[in-house]
C-alpha cells in the first residue's frame, strides 16, 4: 500500500495559500480517481498546522501500518519556481519546518518526496519566505499549478511510485 500525505494547514483560512499546495494535490488525486478502481493507495492531508506535520505523518503510517518505503510526501517548495516539480528519495528542500518535523519523527530523511515549485516572487518582491507560502495563489498562479497536477501522477505512475 503507498500511503500519499499532503502537507499543509488545516484551517480554510490557508486553503488557497503556497503552503498548501500539498493538499491541493490530494485533493486532486480524490477528484481524479473518484470511480476508478485504486487497489492499494491511500491518500491522506495532515491534519496538524505544517510545524506539526510530522505528528499527523507518524499517526497516519501508524493507524494504516505503512512502512517507510511506502511513504510518499507531498509539499511546497520554494527552491523550485512555480510550475516545476520535482520527485526525488531523501533530500530537500533547504528550508521547510514541515519536512523537518516529518524527518525528526521518523527519525530519518529517507523517505519520497513530491517537491512542487511554489515560488513565483522576482528579485525587486523578494519577500521573506516564510511569510510568502503564507500568501494565496493569485489565480493565473494557482492555474499553473493545477496543470502540472496531472504530469506529476503521469510521472509517479511511470516511475512506478504508484501503480494505477
Amino acid at each position: 500500500m503507498k500511503l500519499i500525505i499532503g502537507l499543509g494547514n488545516p484551517d480554510t483560512k490557508y486553503q488557497n495559500n503556497r503552503h498548501n499546495v500539498g493538499h491541493m494535490f490530494v485533493d486532486f488525486m480524490i477528484k481524479e480517481l473518484t470511480g476508478s478502481r485504486v487497489n492499494g493507495l491511500l491518500l491522506a492531508k495532515t491534519a496538524t498546522y505544517m510545524n506539526l506535520s510530522g505528528k499527523s505523518v507518524q499517526a497516519l503510517m501508524q493507524k494504516h501500518h505503512a512502512k517507510l518505503e511506502d511513504l510518499i510526501i507531498v509539499h511546497d517548495d520554494l527552491d523550485i519556481p512555480l510550475s516545476k516539480f520535482r520527485i526525488v528519495k531523501g533530500y530537500g528542500p533547504k528550508l521547510h519546518n514541515g519536512i523537518d518535523s516529518i524527518e525528526e519523527k521518523l527519525g530519518t530523511k529517507d523517505f519520497l518526496r513530491v517537491r512542487i515549485g511554489v515560488d513565483n516572487r522576482t528579485p525587486e518582491n523578494r519577500i521573506p519566505g516564510i511569510e510568502y507560502v503564507l500568501r494565496d495563489f493569485e489565480e493565473r498562479e494557482g492555474k499553473m499549478v493545477l496543470d502540472i497536477f496531472p504530469q506529476i501522477v503521469e510521472l509517479m505512475k511511470a516511475e512506478k511510485y504508484i501503480l494505477l
